[in-house]
């Protein structure tokens, strides 16, 4: 399907499909600083739909035919509206041009002195927070579109100055090839959306094309730790500013942390020490995260100490790692690790932390993605004391695949009776209420609703 590109000169009515996503209405809000009339749907009520409508958006919480007219200049829909929606098959039917949220994101983009795309499996939302605080704090009022809520820029979305754009680029659907940054970050390269992507080599392939995007006055900011990195790097010529553990451009070295499971390092640039930096967030990840910011506002002239006091700023976003609350004793954490590389990596962190037992509570998300990663969702969830998994999160996926969350605790169980399958979210609260004392830690896992769970136990 080809995809129309919006023009804002001319454009006066905009409609959403989705307009309640992280993005869409992030998207929607900066049309509406442009001056045009944005309307849209989505399926239930949520903040961001509410302040979509305090900014004066029109939202529809039914998806019917009859909220297309022809006075809509364009349609703007996600990857996850299926063929058969009746908003999109109205528009096609009156020829309304359509836009994919990615071709949108390319166009406000254009224009831009630096747009910074931030790539990777994992991470992004984390990583372009981070980078946020850093231009907030140097005085570069960025234009930002987060895929989390930040609390510095109150939500998703801030809008500035037309020098500096920064936003997630995600690989699902290969929507990042529509982007065109000047600026990319690559955190990690790792099999994901496999009801997408063939494979591992077919994902490398298209973070290949992404690089290729950028012409020899890009600035590419790249993880030492990507396997066979350089056979990506073929035909580049631009600036590279890789970063790691122990090597890289910018490096991390003699990592600690505190007694709260605060990481710190020493930070070399170039071999160089510079200085060792604290951070107020959590676990081996969100050092590799940091490194990825230090090393790309290097890039764009920012001094170090307008990157340290923003890194020192950066308390998290929501639900990354987020400490809910405390009742009894239990400390409740919600994290939206989804992929077995975030879950490894959350778990990791929670290790350091102060505490008797760790349990987590995961939702999967997605069929295609349990059924093709189910070996590794057991293996990394084997490293908490306690696991209980909820039904799937299906989000835009049908079951047709024959695998449920059973599967894993079956795998996990093979190796050590600690997994417990519960249909329902109130099993789970009764489960984890019984089980789980002082001084122990839950943490609610996954990109679903799960998040919720905590809260009722938490009574929030």
């Amino acid at each position: 399907m080809d995809f129309a590109h919006v023009d804002f000169s001319t454009a006066k009515h905009v409609y959403f499909i989705g307009i309640g996503g992280i993005s869409m209405s992030a998207l929607a809000r900066i049309l509406v600083q442009k001056g045009i009339n944005v309307s849209g749907s989505d399926i239930k009520e949520s903040e961001l739909t509410k302040k979509l409508e305090e900014e004066g958006v029109r939202v529809n919480y039914t998806q019917v035919a009859e909220n297309i007219t022809p006075g809509i200049d364009y349609i703007v829909y996600t990857a996850a509206i299926s063929k058969d929606n009746p908003e999109l098959k109205k528009a096609q039917e009156l020829n309304i041009p359509l836009v994919n949220r990615a071709s949108l994101l390319s166009d406000i983009m254009t224009g831009y002195r630096y747009s910074i795309g931030v790539s990777g499996t994992h991470g992004k939302t984390s990583t372009t927070s981070m980078l946020s605080h850093i231009l907030i704090e140097a005085e570069k009022d960025p234009t930002i579109s987060v895929g989390g809520m930040l609390p510095l820029i109150g939500g998703n979305l801030k809008i500035g100055r037309e020098e500096f754009f920064l936003t997630e680029a995600c690989e699902y659907t290969n929507s990042f090839l529509e982007l065109s940054p000047n600026v990319e970050i690559i955190l990690n390269i790792e099999a994901d959306h496999l009801d997408f992507f063939k494979d591992l080599e077919d994902i490398r392939k298209s973070f290949k094309k992404f690089i290729a995007k950028l012409d020899n006055n890009g600035i590419l900011v790249i993880n030492e730790k990507i396997p066979q990195k350089e056979e990506l790097l073929e035909n580049f010529s631009g600036k590279i500013y890789s970063f790691g553990l122990d090597r890289g451009y910018v490096s991390a070295k003699n990592i600690n942390y505190d007694s709260e499971g605060r990481a710190s390092f020493d930070l070399y640039i170039k071999n160089k020490f510079i200085e060792n930096i604290k951070l107020s967030v959590y676990g081996e990840h969100n050092i590799l995260n940091a490194l990825a910011a230090i090393a790309t506002a290097n890039a764009l002239n920012i001094s170090f100490e307008e990157i340290k006091r923003g890194l020192e700023g950066y308390g998290g976003v929501h639900r990354r790692f987020e400490i809910k609350g405390r009742i009894k004793g239990l400390t409740v954490i919600d994290d939206y690790a989804h992929h077995p590389g975030e879950i490894e990596a959350t778990i990791e962190a929670a290790k350091k932390l102060k505490h008797k037992r760790l349990c987590v509570v995961f939702q999967p998300h997605t069929y295609s993605r349990t059924k093709a990663l189910l070996e590794d969702f057991a293996r990394v969830l084997s490293e908490a004391d306690l696991v209980v998994l909820a039904d799937i999160y299906a989000a835009r996926e049908k079951d047709t695949l024959g695998v449920s969350a059973k599967d894993i605790e079956v795998l996990i169980n093979k190796k050590s009776e600690k997994a417990y399958y519960f249909p329902t979210f109130d099993e789970i609260e009764s489960f984890i209420l019984s089980k789980l004392d002082e001084g122990d830690i839950c943490i609610t896992m996954g990109a679903g609703d799960i998040y919720k769970l905590g809260e009722d136990i938490l009574g929030i």
